[in-house]
């Protein structure tokens, strides 16, 4: 069965902005209008980590409800905003579930990272958690190309979708992409990890 749609555009911004203002049933309300959305993020990003066992796509969802219900009077001003928050707590779920499935192996040598145009790939948890900690050194550096790094790399989107969400041109979201793939190459390199 298809996720139910919202009646208007506005409704998931109000159930937003009621569950900013502390009504914990209004998030109970927007998860159903969003689990579409999430499932696609979820999917794609459990078919780029394919290469190792961990949470599947229902699994990863439900622990983004679980970490976002618990913010209860999180800080979110609209739709794209949300989906934002969603895909940061996807990647700290993911690179948590790496760590605790003890995928650092001692004395293993670390596969190549990518971080290529819509195609990111991690094949390790080792991996995940070296471009984690890159990327929270970026998003301390600037934090809108960490953003950008966040949704495409973890969320799965588009260039469009990218540009949408943060409310930026394609045209920014490519340069700042690639801005922020050189950034994350150069910091990986320095760990070994490229």
């Amino acid at each position: 069965m298809p996720p139910k749609r919202p009646d208007s555009p506005g409704e998931i911004t109000g159930l937003l902005i009621a569950w900013r203002g502390g009504d914990r049933d209004s998030f109970d309300r927007l998860f159903p209008l969003v689990y579409g959305e999430l499932r696609l993020l979820a999917r794609r990003q459990r078919r780029r980590a394919a290469h190792e066992p961990g949470l599947d796509t229902t699994g990863l969802i439900h622990e983004v409800y679980l970490r976002l219900v618990d913010q209860s009077r999180a800080e979110v001003q609209d739709r794209h905003h949300f989906f934002a928050l969603a895909a940061k707590a996807m990647r700290h779920i993911l690179v948590d579930d790496a760590r605790h499935r003890g995928a650092l192996k001692r004395g293993g040598a670390a596969d190549p990272v990518t971080l290529d145009d819509g195609v990111a790939a991690v094949e390790r948890g080792s991996e995940l958690m070296a471009v984690d900690e890159a990327l929270a050194r970026l998003e301390a550096a600037d934090p809108r190309l960490g953003r950008i790094v966040e949704l495409r790399f973890f969320g799965g989107l588009s260039v469009e979708e990218t540009a949408e969400t943060l409310d930026l041109s394609p045209r920014t979201v490519k340069r700042d992409w690639q801005k922020a793939r050189a950034f994350l190459y150069h910091e990986l390199e320095r760990r070994g990890a490229t």
